[in-house]
């Protein structure tokens, strides 16, 4: 994308270093906010899954697929997106996803079956994608590459707010009204940040003439793809982040239906979770300071390991009960903090031109994963947190592995 694009786009990126900062946090907090809708769909409905199927006199397993369903349509939506945004500009594929995210959020509200709860998920997500997809292009748009990672991990402030209030929420909701009610929370929450969009959000990119056509676009996706200095850092992110879809799928059932927490109280452990792995991400963003994001990466991963082998043994030997297996997750996923916005800034470094199509392969890679490891919990009938423990650190292995492997030769060692 050449420079003249990004000026008539309306703040091109040689400008970014001399916004305001007043400016600058409240792109950061409108950035966020979008790529919350992932995280806000998820996390306030993670209480209401036993509820959920109790009411559709359904087992616990299928609840869980309409979870699965959504990554399936995380996934899935953002290889349609990218392009899109590359295409036409970032704002106007965001105002369709938006748009189709509120139509969802009614949808979910009043479904009558599981089956049907299932679909409006799945289609809840296609819209909710594009604001994921769209927020980590315009940073790329806006930012260097070398201030790309702390913009990531200055997002997570934002986006850690979902998971900090969405489960209290839910177990509120639950008790004030029904599950349907965190839907229609949803359709409020979307139809207030397409209103912050509007107003607050400039078009950062104006558009290339890019061939649209299936065969152009499954190239361009495979040419970013076979770039090791692209998916050595996205695969690897995305399997070591799968660890956290396994806890938002199995963690409901651990914490309510195994150790009896009332699903208004599961927020608190929820809550801290969120803040540890909030706290790592703005860790990470100091430490990124003169060194590659792929190095803060790698040494995440290795913690991430030993924290996933401590998680295992409390979970086989029940030390501490619930309070033991909570301390354990809290120490785990505090290192997806480090792992996930330093995996994105190095992964997204060598691409300006096509951010939109890296960031939606990136998101894609995310979710499906995710989406196969849901499938993966939603199998288990659990009697223990055992099989949510040794998935999760099953992922933390893989991801290190795959990080190992992959990476260029000329990559800083830890």
């Amino acid at each position: 994308m050449a420079p003249v694009e990004l000026h008539r786009a309306g703040l091109p990126r040689e400008h970014a270093g001399k916004l305001a900062s007043t400016r600058r946090i409240e792109l950061i907090i409108v950035l966020g906010a979008l790529t919350a809708f992932g995280a806000l769909s998820i996390d306030m409905y993670l209480p209401a899954l036993p509820s959920i199927a109790r009411d559709f006199h359904v087992p616990i397993g299928s609840a869980e697929h309409t979870l699965a369903s959504f990554f399936l349509g995380f996934a899935a939506g953002q290889a349609f997106f990218g392009p899109m945004a590359d295409r036409f500009g970032r704002k106007p594929p965001l105002y369709a996803g938006l748009l189709l995210y509120l139509a969802m959020c009614a949808a979910c509200a009043l479904s009558s079956s599981v089956e049907m709860l299932m679909a409006a998920r799945f289609f809840q997500a296609v819209g909710a994608c594009a604001g994921g997809v769209v927020a980590r292009a315009c940073v790329r748009d806006l930012f260097g590459p070398e201030e790309t990672p702390r913009i990531f991990a200055y997002m997570m402030l934002v986006l850690g707010v979902a998971p900090l209030i969405a489960p209290f929420l839910g177990g509120y909701f639950l008790i004030w009204a029904s599950w349907r009610a965190i839907f229609w929370f949803q359709f409020a929450f979307g139809g207030a940040v397409a209103l912050a969009v509007a107003i607050r959000l400039p078009e950062t990119h104006g558009g290339a003439h890019r061939a649209l056509h299936p065969f152009a676009i499954i190239a361009d996706y495979a040419r970013i793809f076979r770039d090791r200095r692209f998916i050595a850092y996205a695969l690897s992110a995305s399997v070591s982040n799968a660890s956290l879809y396994a806890y938002l799928t199995g963690s409901a059932h651990v914490f309510i239906d195994i150790f009896h927490i009332a699903p208004q109280n599961f927020g608190w452990f929820f809550a801290a979770n969120a803040a540890g792995l909030i706290g790592t991400a703005q860790i990470a963003a100091r430490l990124v300071h003169g060194r590659l994001p792929e190095a803060i990466m790698l040494r995440g991963q290795f913690a991430h390991v030993v924290a996933g082998v401590l998680l295992v043994a409390i979970s086989l030997t029940g030390i501490g009960g619930v309070y033991g297996v909570g301390a354990s997750l809290f120490v785990f996923l505090s290192f997806n903090g480090a792992i996930n916005p330093m995996g994105t800034g190095a992964a997204m470094r060598h691409y300006g031109v096509n951010a939109g199509m890296a960031s939606a392969l990136l998101g894609s890679l995310n979710f499906a994963i995710g989406f196969g490891v849901s499938l993966v919990m939603g199998a288990f009938n659990a009697t223990t947190p055992l099989p949510l423990a040794a998935v999760m650190a099953g992922c933390a292995l893989t991801g290190l592995l795959l990080h190992i492997l992959l990476r260029p030769q000329d990559a800083a060692k830890p």
